[in-house]
């Protein structure tokens, strides 16, 4: 498995960003993946991981699938669906794919499961590979 692009200071995958989550996310040839200990830094009630950090790891697991690709793309829509609460020290592993492309539009999926495949959540994305400018910009932060 290789590891995908990264933003240095990104909230998400940023090795530099001390007050992220850092995960290292890796492509196996279909998929992305990370896997993280959910940490009471990032709590939204006592004791449980808050829901807008795991749609922040759906949405980068989403897109680091097409980065695999060596495919610079933004968020156009994303949906996710909650099962059951992730508590403080449950240990996760996020996991991404493309499912369909047509031109510069990505469709995609993602889900979080424990070891034992215990689902906390899944989501659907649509990824808009970026253009000109953008990309321009955008590729001054990945490496």
């Amino acid at each position: 498995m290789k590891e995908v692009l990264r933003y240095p200071k990104c909230f998400v995958c940023g090795d530099k960003n001390i007050h992220g989550i850092q995960a290292k996310f890796y492509y196996d040839g279909e998929k992305a993946s990370t896997e993280i200990t959910a940490s009471d830094k990032f709590e939204g009630y006592q004791g449980v991981y808050h829901g807008g950090v795991i749609a922040s790891l759906l949405d980068e697991v989403m897109v680091k699938a097409i980065l695999a690709q060596e495919i610079i793309a933004v968020t156009r829509e994303m949906t996710l669906k909650y099962f059951s609460p992730v508590r403080v020290g449950d240990k996760l592993i996020f996991t991404g794919k493309i499912i369909k492309s047509k031109g510069a539009l990505f469709l995609t999926e993602g889900e979080v499961k424990d070891s034992q495949g215990k689902l906390y959540a899944s989501a659907s994305g649509k990824y808009l590979a970026a253009k000109d400018e953008l990309k321009s910009e955008l590729m001054k932060s990945v490496e």
